[in-house]
């Protein structure tokens, strides 16, 4: 199978955010995406002529609503591009009563008790799974990067594999679920992989291995479209981009930010390192999987594999020697500040630890929890 990758500019940016709509009294998620809708068209005829808001779209649940940036430049434009849109969304919600929140699950509302949109790509998705797809109550961030040239596509795909655990440690946002503490940093990244074609991505050593394995999955009848490849990093071909899918969704514009300036950075290095001739080293599958759980499950305080020999560290002692490495690329792409907000992450810790210490300041209440998170939003 032939599969075109779409010209792009290198490491442009697109930004792509899921946000849940909860209810003002009680903290419940509320599937009320359609009403919203109605409220931004009343508002802006003109931005909802086509059916389809431009940058505030639907999603699988009705309690979800994704906001998705045109291409950026920098990563400060990409920031603004979602800032409007969520001055948007939060006009059109909160007539409703109606707040927003993002973290990687909602800590309490049950799962199996979601709203599902009238569509029909998802009700197929949920009559294949059954119970698992009845359990996709789930929320992130992802992150597209323009890639100049498809050759680039594999090698880039199998450096961010390497930072998969980095990634994960700083967004995982989803301790509970169904209001209980899962003792994981991310319930988020093992719930997600239960979905067919989901989870961790294959590597190939060319592009055209990559279109032969698409070409198997249309087969065989497991896709029926290529964005039913869900992998937490994959190639987009339609866009000519690497999308960065690992992080679990997140409060603040900032830390948002930060991940973006993360994926940006590295997707520069490594096509810099392709550009001069080099190669990017991978790790066996078996290295990336460990590395996954450990972080899913442990967070900041995880202990990950840095390369096929086995050395190990300190995810947060390898981000920092990282973020040193990735200086000069940040002063280039003009996205230092952002950057340099993976430390502020480190030093006040990710969201799934900021939850907890609510939840412990309120004697296990979860719903302290969710004002916290609302609270967050509310700052941006």
């Amino acid at each position: 199978m032939k599969i075109d990758f779409a010209k792009s500019k290198q490491s442009t940016l697109g930004l792509e955010w899921e946000i849940a709509l909860v209810d003002k009294e009680t903290g419940e998620l509320a599937a009320r995406a359609d009403d919203v809708f109605s409220n931004i068209e009343s508002a802006d005829p003109a931005s909802m002529k086509t059916g389809e808001h431009p940058h505030i779209k639907g999603e699988m649940l009705q309690n979800t609503v994704e906001l998705v940036t045109g291409v950026a430049n920098t990563v400060a434009d990409g920031i603004a591009d979602l800032r409007h849109s969520l001055t948007d969304l939060r006009t059109a919600a909160t007539p409703l009563g109606l707040e927003l929140l993002s973290a990687g699950t909602h800590p309490f509302s049950n799962p199996s008790e979601q709203a599902v949109t009238d569509k029909e790509r998802y009700a197929k998705l949920v009559d294949r799974t059954q119970w698992w797809g009845s359990q996709m109550q789930i929320y992130g961030v992802h992150v597209h990067v323009g890639l100049d040239h498809v050759s680039k596509a594999m090698p880039v795909l199998d450096g961010l594999v390497n930072h998969f655990p980095h990634f994960q440690a700083l967004s995982a946002s989803s301790p509970y679920w169904n209001g209980v503490d899962t003792g994981y940093a991310s319930q988020r990244a093992l719930m997600f992989q239960q979905l067919p074609t989901a989870g961790l991505p294959f590597q190939f050593p060319n592009w055209a291995a990559y279109e032969s394995y698409v070409q198997d999955m249309f087969t065989t009848g497991v896709i029926d479209a290529h964005n039913e490849i869900r992998w937490d990093i994959r190639p987009v071909a339609n866009l000519g981009t690497i999308e960065m899918r690992i992080c679990d969704g997140m409060s603040t514009l900032e830390e948002i930010g930060a991940v973006a300036a993360l994926t940006q950075c590295l997707v520069e290095d490594f096509s810099t390192t392709l550009n001069d001739g080099g190669t990017i080293p991978t790790m066996p599958p078996w290295h990336i999987q460990e590395n996954k759980w450990r972080a899913a499950r442990y967070g900041m305080d995880a202990i990950i594999i840095l390369d096929a020999a086995g050395n190990e560290q300190l995810v947060t002692e390898h981000l920092v020697e990282l973020l040193n490495k990735l200086e000069p690329v940040a002063a280039k792409l003009g996205c230092s500040n952002e950057l340099a907000s993976v430390e502020k992450i480190i030093a006040n810790g990710a969201s799934y630890q900021r939850q907890r210490r609510v939840a412990a300041a309120h004697g296990g209440e979860l719903r302290a929890v969710v004002r916290e998170l609302v609270a967050e939003m509310a700052s941006n």
